[in-house]
């Protein structure tokens, strides 16, 4: 008994092991099979420069460098391509092997801080074609993808999320707001071959949907039946004039009447001005025009529900997700206030891997980054302070001094006076 229960207990724990095996042969394959078709973390100092390039569309674009800002998580891991010039246009970009996405899971994603609490500019990036120019990148080059933040005032505060379908961009109808903090953050775009989307911040879902019902690419499916009208009986008017209501007898005054209190000046000469006439003023009494007062409506029916047929000019199209020739990324961008970094540029076709790649790159600097960011605060703060308390100390001597000096003056002024005496 012993010896079979001894075997049962050997062969438990072989069978852990190979599921355990399994499991991570599982892992290690999936990691495999995910397609990094660009990644960028500036990990080699000066020799980014080599992958970017600069866009000569423009001779005044704005230039960027390699830092990690002011405050960090990590002062090398951190280090991403910063804005450095106010109310500048920027063109800069980086190509890498053609690829389609036809069948395929799209991700693009990276980070952006905008440390100096940017007033106005984008945070996006752009996916172009192969056939980019990157000398003549500008905002009038064709793109496939325009995805990221985008800031304005008070107004705008939205990710954009904007595909090109037949030579045409279509923006998303949905408004997704985006983080305006100053601290790095995540911006996750996922498209897949089943023409859905998702929308991620900082790992964080925040808007998913169908590309075809958010982002009109296509006609409607369905549309008003025109040969059907809305009967004449229906009555969709939600109030109606009170039956019961009069106007009163004293409603009925001009707008304008006769100033009679006025004269006729003195040097009017009617052959050279014409017939003098009283002067028209607002008449105090007009109340407009007199309208019955609004009842519930009785016969409401509420909103005619036209009936819908099939749009004859639709026609579905499942390839809008899918790009060809898929080549370069890029930042095509204005701000008035630089100082934006940006940083962790990715693009697969594994939605894990790109969460997890955020994970060890954003997600390990994150609290750090903030860590500083709070204790530089409170170290300004208290540089702060003590230049006020110094300022402050400073006059008040100065005060005390004058007061001192003003006595003494008295003082040596009596004593005169009475030595004159």
């Amino acid at each position: 008994m012993a010896v079979v229960r001894s075997r049962c207990e050997a062969l438990a724990v072989a069978l852990l092991l190979l599921l355990l095996l399994l499991l991570l042969l599982g892992a290690a394959l999936g990691s495999a099979r995910a397609a990094v078709h660009f990644q960028e973390q500036f990990l080699d100092g000066a020799k980014w420069r080599k992958r970017w390039m600069n866009s000569e569309y423009k001779p005044d674009f704005g230039k960027f460098k390699l830092t990690a800002g002011k405050f960090y998580g990590d002062p090398v891991l951190d280090k991403g391509l910063q804005t450095t010039e106010n109310s500048k246009f920027y063109a800069i970009s980086s190509r890498f092997k053609p690829f389609s996405n036809k069948g395929k899971t799209l991700v693009i994603q990276y980070t952006v801080k905008h440390e100096q609490k940017i007033d106005c500019g984008g945070g996006y990036v752009k996916i172009f074609p192969s056939n980019l120019d990157q000398k003549k990148l500008s905002g009038d080059s064709h793109y496939y993808i325009m995805f990221g933040p985008d800031i304005c005032g008070s107004d705008t505060k939205k990710v954009h999320v904007i595909l090109n379908y037949k030579n045409k961009p279509h923006p998303i109808k949905k408004l997704i707001r985006c983080k305006v903090d100053g601290y790095t953050h995540l911006y996750t775009l996922i498209i897949r071959p089943d023409q859905t989307y998702k929308v991620k911040i900082d790992n964080e879902m925040v808007a998913s949907g169908n590309l075809e019902d958010d982002l009109d690419f296509l006609p409607p499916k369905k549309i008003n039946d025109p040969t059907v009208k809305k009967p004449v009986d229906w009555d969709d008017r939600i109030e109606t004039d009170d039956p019961n209501d009069v106007k009163p007898e004293d409603w009925d005054e001009p707008e304008y009447i006769m100033d009679m209190s006025a004269e006729k000046p003195g040097d009017w000469d009617d052959a050279v001005n014409g017939e003098w006439h009283y002067p028209r003023v607002k008449n105090p009494l007009y109340r407009g025009e007199w309208k019955p007062r609004q009842i519930d409506n009785p016969n409401y029916r509420g909103v005619w529900p036209h009936p819908q047929i099939d749009n004859p000019n639709y026609s579905p199209d499942y390839s809008i997700y899918s790009f060809e020739n898929i080549s370069v990324i890029g930042l095509d961008i204005w701000q008035v206030r630089s100082g934006t970094i940006f940083d962790n540029f990715l693009i697969t076709d594994d939605e894990e891997y790109a969460e997890d790649f955020g994970d060890e790159t954003w997600g390990e600097t994150k609290g750090p980054e903030k860590e500083m960011n709070i204790k530089q605060t409170e170290e300004e703060q208290a540089r702060e302070r003590a230049m006020e308390e110094k300022y402050f100390e400073q006059r008040f001597k100065k005060k005390l001094e004058r007061k001192t000096q003003s006595g003494r003056d008295r003082a040596v002024k009596n004593t005169v006076t009475k030595a004159e005496l």
